[in-house]
Formats: structure tokens, C-alpha cells, sequence
């Protein structure tokens, strides 16, 4: 996907090498940031991990989409509604769901679902129906292989590499649309996303994402080598240990298309969507914590009043890094504060403390005991924290990068939202989560359970290991 992707939007290559030398740069000169993500296994996926995003326009696309990712071992994590942000989408991100599978395949994307509901005029949404019912976006192949793979619980390694060739048609950019330029100048009006879903034979790919370790470094390398960069890099402001997920992208590019006439000819055009995206990832955040996230950026964009843009980044930045002065910014706080997850690793140590480790319950991490116990490892230094990854998104931060690309940063009507559903209530949240997942076909995956289950699985294995060293007389 990303050859194919480099090859349809050149600059993104670009992109790739500016991310590329950013982090070499990193690493040579904060030798303890390549620790970290030695110990957390990161290091070899650093310059293979990216995230897309795609688009889909009805349930039966999603459904199938769904299954396609199945036989990649990616499965439906999170809910996000982007209507209260001003994008008229619901979305989940489709991950693998280990750790040891997200170190070795950590692609994940970004899929998103058309609210066709909330087209205001009927005729027009009736119009955007049958242009989507008449499309089919798999080829008869790539369902023939998913199909197979359901009833043999796998496919063959030609089978696979098949399967592979078959699935990049479904994400390939066609520039001939099945639209008329009229239709697409109506859907347009109503939102770029509307035209960019309906107005194609495809979910064509509108965003490859490579991460980087310093998304400040790469915005000001964009400008340097005449990357046009979006004007705010969204998320948190730049920290010392980074939380949940920054990003910022490339202007979206004009690019020729072909509209539909009635006399089965085409007339030329343009459209604006595809675009490159940068992330840089921090630890995870539990729910204490996304609680204080959301507080202190709410508080920032109150503060700001308006939507961020280029004529006040300065200034927002300001604001931002004011507001986020009351999040704690080291690891021992925010593991103490329950605001972030981690992993638990032993320390080769030559100190005795078989009594210690003999009274902690691995089969109850959470016992409070334990817990006491484990403190007492920490500050003995038996134990280390290394931050477990945010793997996943933020809606307002997506649809900020969403609205820049479609149009421009102006057009983000999401200066009082939040990361948890923006305006909506929590029933009108539930109500659309509910319509998603019977669209999706299943239940999404909750990523705070899943952050939550690897920090127990880790201390879990840490006490097991530290109790198996002290009873064979090692510490």
C-alpha cells in the first residue's frame, strides 16, 4: 500500500525521507529515547509504522471491509463520532491487538463511515445513495479469498500474496469518477468528505502516516524543503514525555479528474483530498487521565475562542503549553497518578529481597498489597516503567486534519470540543455507536481495556519473574 501510495502521491516519498532523517537525528543525539523503545520492542517498527485512512459510504462496505482486515489479524478498535467536530463521519481504527503482533505488523487504518443522515437536503442525499449503491469497491477475487479464508481459518502462502494484489484494488485512486461534475459540485457544497465518499469508484487511500520522533522537527523540515505543512500540529503541545498522539500533514493536493457527462463521455475537473500525515506517538493515557486531557484542551481552545489557524498558531501554542503545565510531564508521576499506562519490567539486581517478592499475589495485581509491594520495587529499583504506546486516535485531532485538507483550517468547528465525542450527549454518543457496530457487524474493541489488560499481563510476568529469580537463590 505505501509503494502504491508513493508512486499516486510522489510527495509523499518525500515525506517518508524527511521523517526518515528526523529520526536518525533523534536517535544519535537521545541515546535514552532508543533505550525506551529497545525495551518496549519499538525500535524495529519505528521506520515501518504508519497508519491510513479510508473512507466508506454504506453498512455493506463496512462489513466487508471488516472481514477483508480480518485476514490480516486487524480488528475493530474504538469509536469515534467526528459529526460534533464538524465532519460528517463515525469511524474505528482497524489494529492488530497484541503487542507482539503491533511490533511486527503495526499498520493500522483509520476507517470511516458517511452519516448520510446528515445530508439537509433530501433530494440530494437520495441522489448519494444510488450513486453508492451502484458501486462495488471489492473485486470478485478479493471476496473469493476472504471467503476461503473464514472456512479454512487461514490461506495459503500463494493464496496470500493473492489475496494482497487483489485487496490493493479496493484502495487504488481512480480518476474517473462515476459522478457527473454536477452531482459532485452539489455534494461538495454539502461537505468535502460527502463528494470525496460519494463522488468515486473507491476508498481510495487519503492519507498515509509515517511516525516520527519529533513531529516539531518535521513540520519545520516541511517548510524548509517546500512540503506546503497544515498550520497547527494537533494533539497536545510538545512535551518531555510525550502522551496519546500529535499529528500535522501536508496541504491535500489538486489533482485532475474526470466527471461523468450523460453521453457516457467525461469532462475534466479537479479534486482536493489526498494528502501526507505525520504522527508522533506518547504513552496512553487511562481514564483519568483522557479526563485531564480533555479538561486542558478544552480549557486552551475557550481560551483561544476561535478555531486554531495559521494567524494564531503562535499564539495557541502559548495558550496550549499553559494549559497542559498542570499535566505532570515524568513517567514516575503520571505511573503514581494513575494517569498513564505502562508496562512493568524486572532490573538485574544483586539485592536480597526474596521476602519482599515471596508476599506479592501475581495472580492479583491489583490487590492493594501488591500494589504497596510493587512500589517498594520501583523505588528499590527492581522494577522499571517503559510507557506503553498509544496505538490508536483522537477525534478532534482527526478532524482537524480532516477539514485542513478538505478546505482549510478555518473551517474546523471544533474549538469547545473534546476528545471523547466533542458536543454530543452521552446518549446521542451510545445511540450512534450502536448504529456503527451493527453497520460494522460486531462490537468495536475498547482501547482503554486493551491498554489496561497489557499493563496487568506485563506486572503479571514482571512479579512472576522476579518471585521465580528469588526462589532459585538469583537475587
Amino acid at each position: 500500500m505505501s509503494e502504491m501510495y508513493q508512486k499516486e502521491v510522489p510527495l509523499y516519498g518525500d515525506l517518508i525521507d524527511l521523517v526518515s532523517e528526523v529520526n536518525t537525528e533523534v536517535l544519535n543525539k537521545q541515546p535514552e529515547i532508543k533505550q525506551q523503545l529497545e525495551h518496549t520492542g519499538e525500535i524495529d517498527r519505528l521506520n515501518m509504522e504508519r497508519h491510513g485512512a479510508i473512507r466508506l459510504g454504506t453498512a455493506a462496505e463496512l462489513s466487508m471491509m471488516r472481514r477483508l482486515f480480518a485476514v490480516m489479524g486487524m480488528y475493530p478498535v474504538g469509536y469515534y463520532d467526528l459529526a460534533p467536530a464538524g465532519v460528517p463521519v463515525h469511524s474505528t481504527a482497524f489494529r492488530a491487538l497484541e503487542t507482539s503482533s503491533l511490533n511486527k505488523s503495526p499498520f493500522r487504518v483509520f476507517t470511516s463511515l458517511l452519516r448520510l443522515d446528515l445530508i439537509d437536503d433530501e433530494a440530494l442525499k437520495q441522489e448519494a445513495m444510488a450513486a453508492l449503491d451502484k458501486r462495488t469497491i471489492f473485486t470478485d477475487n478479493v471476496i473469493s479469498l476472504i471467503e476461503r479464508f473464514e472456512e479454512q481459518g487461514g490461506l495459503t502462502a500463494e493464496d496470500a500474496k493473492q489475496f494482497v494484489k487483489e485487496a490493493l484494488e479496493t484502495f487504488r485512486w481512480h480518476d474517473n469518477t462515476p459522478v457527473s461534475k454536477v452531482l459532485y459540485q452539489q455534494l461538495l457544497s454539502q461537505h468535502g468528505l460527502i463528494a470525496d465518499v460519494v463522488g468515486f469508484k473507491g476508498p481510495h487511500i487519503n492519507h498515509l502516516t509515517p511516525r516520527t520522533l519529533d513531529i516539531d522537527a518535521v513540520q519545520a523540515g516541511m517548510q524548509a524543503k517546500g512540503i506546503p505543512p497544515k498550520a497547527i500540529i494537533e494533539g497536545p503541545p510538545r512535551r518531555r514525555c510525550p502522551i496519546l498522539l500529535r499529528q500535522t500533514s501536508f496541504k491535500a493536493l489538486e489533482e485532475a479528474v474526470s466527471f461523468k457527462n450523460p453521453n457516457g463521455g467525461y469532462e475534466t475537473g479537479h479534486h482536493t483530498a489526498r494528502f501526507g500525515e505525520i504522527e508522533q506517538r506518547g504513552v496512553a493515557l487511562t481514564p483519568k487521565g483522557r479526563a485531564l486531557y480533555d479538561q486542558l484542551l478544552s480549557q486552551a481552545r475557550r481560551q483561544l475562542a476561535v478555531t486554531p489557524n495559521a494567524d494564531n498558531a503562535s499564539e495557541y501554542y502559548q495558550i496550549l503549553e499553559s494549559a497542559f503545565a498542570a499535566f505532570p510531564d515524568d513517567y514516575q508521576t503520571l505511573h503514581d497518578e494513575g494517569l498513564a499506562y505502562f508496562y512493568y519490567q524486572a532490573v538485574d539486581s544483586n539485592t536480597d529481597n526474596a521476602p519482599t517478592l515471596d508476599s506479592i499475589d501475581v495472580e492479583d495485581v491489583n490487590d492493594p498489597l501488591s500494589r504497596h509491594m510493587v512500589t517498594g520495587l520501583l523505588e528499590q529499583g527492581m522494577i522499571r516503567l517503559e510507557p506503553i504506546v498509544y496505538e490508536d486516535f483522537l477525534p478532534v485531532s482527526a478532524a482537524g486534519i480532516f477539514q485542513s485538507n478538505l478546505h482549510d483550517d478555518s473551517t474546523n468547528d471544533s474549538a469547545n470540543g473534546n476528545e471523547n465525542g466533542g458536543k454530543q450527549s452521552k446518549g446521542e454518543v451510545h445511540t450512534n455507536k450502536e448504529a456503527f457496530e451493527n453497520a460494522l457487524g460486531a462490537q468495536v474493541y475498547d482501547e482503554l481495556a486493551l491498554y489496561q489488560t497489557l499493563q496487568a499481563q506485563s506486572l503479571k510476568a514482571c512479579l512472576a519473574n522476579l518471585n521465580n529469580k528469588a526462589l532459585n537463590g538469583v537475587i
